[in-house]
C-alpha cells in the first residue's frame, strides 16, 4: 500500500508543472472522447462525462501518479455490439460492473501477472501504440486543404523547437494557443474541435443505469464486463510499466486495478462509458512536466470546464494543433532504438517484439497482441530451457548395473528427450537414477519417471531414484504411480 506521506507528496511535488501539463493534457483528451464514443455508438457527451469521472477517481484512487485515465478506444470497441443490441443503459449497467470486476482483481493481488509479461513484448506494446496513435492522425490528414497541412508542419516546429527558448511552458499548450490565434486571425479553412461533434452543455447528474435487476440483465452485460474490465486493466498496467520507467519511479499495481474500478463503477452512474490508462496522453503529461496526482486530476476538471462553460471557445481549436501533439507523442513514443537492436538482440526476441506490433496494429486489440507475445514468450523460453538438459550414464564393471545421471529442467518440453535417454533393451539387475543435478517440474515429467521405472521393473531391474530435492520429491511423491499397487499391470494394459 501507498504511505500517507508518499500520497502527500505525489499531489503537491509540483503543483506550476503538474497544472499546466494538466492543462494541454484535458484540450487533447476533448477530441479524443468524442471520437470513442462515436466509435461506440453514443452521444460525446458520454465519452467526456466519462473523461472526467476516470480522470479525476484514478487521479485520486490510482496506484500511478501523472498517469492519464479516461475514456479509451480499447474498451469503447468492445462495446459497440452491447449498445446497437441493447442501448446506452445497458453498457453504463456494464461499465458498473467492468469497475466492480477490477476492484476485486486488484483485491486479488492480479496486477502481479505482470510479471510475467517480458522486455520485448513491452517493446512491441509500445511500438504498436505509437504506430496506432499516428493511423488514429490520418482522418485529420486526408481530403482535407493544403494549409491543413502547413499548420501540422508549424506546430510541430513549435513543439520541437520552442523548448530551446524556455522550458518553463510546455510546447504542446504553446502549439495550441499559437495555431488557435493564427487560425481566427486569418480565417483558416481547417477542421477545428467542434466539427468533430456536439459538446455538452450541463454537468453530469447522478442516476443509476436503467435496466431490469435480473439474472437476465446479468447474462446480457456479465461477458462484456469481463472483456472490458481484463482489457483495461492490461492497458492500465502496462502504461503504468511505461511511466514507471520514464519517470524512474514506482508505482502500485494492486492500488492502479482498485483505482480504475473505483472509477469505472462510478462512471456509470454519471452517463459515462468505460475506460482505462492512455498512453497518449500520458505520454503529453509526462513530456509536458506532470509527476503527479494533481496533473490527472486537474485535466478531468479542466475538460468539464472546458465543455460545460467554455464550449464555445474550445470548438475554435484546429484539429491541425491537436494532428501536431498527437504526431510528436507517436514518435516520442516509438522505441527507434529497438529497429536498430533487430539486428543484435537474439532472434526469437525480435520475433516476439514484431508478433505483439503486427497483432495489435491489425487487430486494434491491445489484449490479442499481448497475449501473442506472452505465449509465444513462454514457447521459446520453454524451447531454450529444454535444450539445458542432458543425461549420461555409466556401466558397472560387472555389466550388471547401469547408473544413470540426469541433469537440467524436467518438464513437458524436455519430458520426451528424458524418456529417450533410457536403454530398456539391456538385460541388468539394478538401475539407479541420480537426479540430484535436475529438477522435476510438472506432471509430464512425473509421467515420463513413472514409464521409466516400470519399464526396467518389468525387464527385471531394480530401480532407485536418488537425489530428489524437495520440491522434485513433493511432486513425485504426490503424482508419481511406480510405487502403487498395480502399477506393472497397469502398464502392460497400457
Amino acid at each position: 500500500m501507498i504511505s500517507f506521506a508518499a500520497y502527500r507528496d505525489s499531489w503537491i511535488g509540483s503543483p506550476r508543472a503538474d497544472l499546466l501539463s494538466g492543462l494541454v493534457v484535458a484540450l487533447a483528451l476533448i477530441p479524443e472522447a468524442i471520437a470513442f464514443s462515436i466509435i461506440a455508438g453514443v452521444d460525446p457527451k458520454v465519452g467526456l462525462y466519462a473523461s472526467f469521472s476516470i480522470a479525476l477517481l484514478t487521479a485520486i484512487a490510482g496506484g500511478r501518479p501523472g498517469m492519464i485515465s479516461a475514456a479509451t478506444a480499447a474498451t469503447a470497441v468492445l462495446m459497440v455490439t452491447l449498445v446497437r443490441d441493447h442501448g446506452l443503459e445497458y453498457l453504463l449497467a456494464a461499465t458498473v460492473l467492468a469497475g466492480a470486476l477490477q476492484v476485486l482483481a486488484g483485491a486479488a493481488r492480479l496486477g502481479r501477472v505482470m510479471t510475467f509479461v517480458s522486455r520485448s513484448v513491452m517493446t512491441g506494446f509500445v511500438n504498436a501504440l505509437a504506430i496506432l496513435i499516428f493511423m488514429a492522425q490520418l482522418p485529420e490528414l486526408t481530403g482535407v486543404t493544403w494549409i491543413t497541412y502547413v499548420m501540422v508542419a508549424a506546430g510541430l516546429g513549435v513543439i520541437y523547437l520552442f523548448p530551446m527558448v524556455t522550458k518553463a511552458i510546455p510546447s504542446p499548450l504553446v502549439c495550441i494557443l499559437l495555431l488557435t490565434a493564427v487560425s481566427l486571425t486569418f480565417g483558416l479553412d481547417v477542421r477545428s474541435v467542434s466539427d468533430m461533434g456536439e459538446l455538452p452543455t450541463t454537468f453530469p447528474a447522478f442516476a443509476a443505469p436503467d435496466v431490469p435487476l435480473t439474472l437476465e440483465t446479468l447474462q446480457i452485460i456479465l461477458p462484456y464486463s469481463l472483456a472490458v474490465a481484463a482489457v483495461g486493466l492490461l492497458e492500465s498496467l502496462m502504461t503504468a510499466n511505461l511511466v514507471d520507467e520514464l519517470t524512474d519511479t514506482p508505482s502500485s499495481r494492486t492500488q492502479e486495478c482498485i483505482g480504475q474500478g473505483v472509477a469505472n463503477f462510478a462512471t456509470g452512474f454519471i452517463g459515462g462509458m468505460a475506460g482505462c490508462a492512455m498512453i497518449g496522453q500520458s505520454m503529453i503529461n509526462v513530456k509536458s512536466g506532470g509527476r503527479g496526482r494533481l496533473s490527472c486530476a486537474f485535466a478531468g476538471v479542466m475538460l468539464l470546464i472546458f465543455c460545460v462553460m467554455l464550449g464555445d471557445w474550445v470548438g475554435l481549436i484546429p484539429m491541425p494543433a491537436l494532428v501536431a501533439i498527437m504526431i510528436m507523442v507517436s514518435v516520442g513514443t516509438f522505441s527507434w532504438s529497438s529497429i536498430r537492436d533487430l539486428r543484435t538482440h537474439p532472434r526469437s526476441s525480435s520475433v516476439v517484439m514484431l508478433a505483439t506490433v503486427a497483432v495489435v496494429v491489425y487487430t486494434h486489440n491491445l489484449a490479442l497482441g499481448v497475449l501473442t507475445g506472452v505465449l509465444l514468450s513462454g514457447i521459446f523460453f520453454a524451447g531454450k530451457i529444454a535444450q539445458i538438459f542432458r543425461v549420461t550414464s555409466e556401466l558397472s564393471a560387472d555389466g550388471r548395473h547401469r547408473a544413470y545421471r540426469v541433469e537440467g529442467q524436467v518438464f513437458f518440453a524436455s519430458a520426451e528427450r528424458f524418456a529417450a535417454a533410457f536403454d530398456f533393451r539391456e538385460a541388468l539387475e539394478r538401475v539407479t537414477i541420480d537426479v540430484s543435478a535436475a529438477h522435476i517440474w510438472d506432471i509430464s515429467s512425473v509421467a515420463a519417471l513413472d514409464m521409466i521405472v516400470l519399464k526396467f521393473r518389468r525387464e527385471g531391474a531394480e530401480v532407485e531414484i536418488l537425489g530428489l530435492n524437495e520440491a522434485s520429491s513433493t511432486i513425485v511423491d504426490r503424482l508419481a504411480e511406480h510405487d502403487k499397487p498395480g502399477a506393472l499391470d497397469r502398464l502392460a494394459g497400457h
